[in-house]
């Protein structure tokens, strides 16, 4: 079958079975429906050539996410739940997902250059960019639409990005622990150059601040947001005796558990952990962590459909969209 066969058993012409399969407009919807169920009964697939030939589309959008770690087989399932949602909305609008992972470190301008010069992408949702990474320079020049996952630390006039209330969730995650009775809480802190470490230190401050709690520097150290930063973070807070922490994520926090259990010390009696995220394994560690919880499948869902409507001209001009975040309390925290 072609568009010829189509237009004939609809009884309609050419062009407007194209509109249709194309989704444009002008074409009634009584005229569409005609159309389409002629297309569904006879099982009808356009030709991709023919398509980009005259959409000039690939219909096929570039996932980046710049990072040397292997985001597939660590405790961390933040970036499989976030390709979970972003899948789910390709499939859902008929576009295919490029992944494009960052190659043996975060600077490597070989990956700049492939991605930013690449034909085969309609668009970009670029997840976690850390403001010193060499692609933001790139970031006005690239001619394709881009989405950010997570708020860009500069240009975030200019740029369309999805994120979650960051600052919110991070204040809500101190005061639980301040209506616990904890009194010296201390923050392992995310990148500076990534706006979600950024932003859940400044919530953490706000909240201290607002309980008439002192800022101690040393009280916060500088780390990322892995098992590892957790667990040295923690190493060294240790000799300030915080009796709570609150991790910039649940990765984080686990690593800081570890640290507490091999210092002799209890989780939640001697310190009270809260984290951020609630990714999967929140509820199979030992004790169960309390934490923020961002709807990550949401967050790539919302950025995958945006990025479609930019590309086929549904939406003008950058999108911000800003998530709400949700306390989740379980044992790590040491109250209901």
């Amino acid at each position: 079958m072609n568009l010829e066969d189509i237009a004939r058993k609809a009884q309609v012409s050419r062009s407007t079975v194209s509109r249709v399969i194309n989704n444009e407009p002008y074409v009634s919807d009584r005229t569409r429906q005609r159309v389409m169920k002629v297309i569904e009964q006879e099982r009808f697939q356009p030709n991709h050539a023919a398509r980009t030939l005259v959409t000039r589309r690939n219909e096929t959008i570039g996932i980046v996410i710049p990072t040397a770690e292997n985001i597939f087989f660590t405790d961390n399932s933040y970036f499989p739940m976030l390709l979970a949602g972003l899948g789910e909305t390709t499939r859902d609008m008929d576009y295919a997902m490029l992944l494009w992972l960052g190659q043996a470190t975060d600077y490597d301008e070989r990956f700049v250059r492939k991605v930013t010069t690449s034909r085969q992408n309609d668009g970009l949702i670029i997840a976690s960019l850390p403001g010193d990474h060499p692609l933001f320079a790139h970031l006005p020049d690239i001619r394709v639409p881009i989405v950010m996952v997570d708020r860009p630390v500069r240009f975030d006039d200019i740029i369309s990005y999805v994120t979650v209330d960051n600052i919110a969730g991070g204040e809500m995650a101190v005061n639980h622990l301040i209506r616990s009775g904890r009194r010296r809480i201390a923050h392992i802190a995310g990148q500076e150059t990534i706006s979600d470490g950024r932003d859940r230190l400044i919530g953490y401050r706000r909240a201290l601040e607002k309980a008439g709690i002192p800022y101690d520097p040393d009280l916060v150290h500088q780390g990322a947001f892995t098992r590892r930063h957790g667990y040295t973070g923690m190493k060294h807070l240790l000799q300030f005796k915080p009796d709570a922490i609150f991790a910039c994520g649940d990765t984080a926090a686990f690593g800081a558990v570890q640290a507490i259990h091999e210092a002799g010390l209890s989780v939640p009696d001697d310190i009270a952990i809260i984290g951020f995220d609630d990714i999967d394994v929140a509820t199979q560690s030992n004790p169960t962590l309390t934490t923020i919880r961002q709807p990550v499948q949401q967050k790539g869902a919302v950025a995958a459909r945006i990025l479609i409507n930019l590309i086929e001209g549904h939406l003008e001009g950058p999108q911000h969209v800003l998530l709400p975040t949700e306390l989740i309390v379980r044992q790590s925290c040491g109250a209901a």
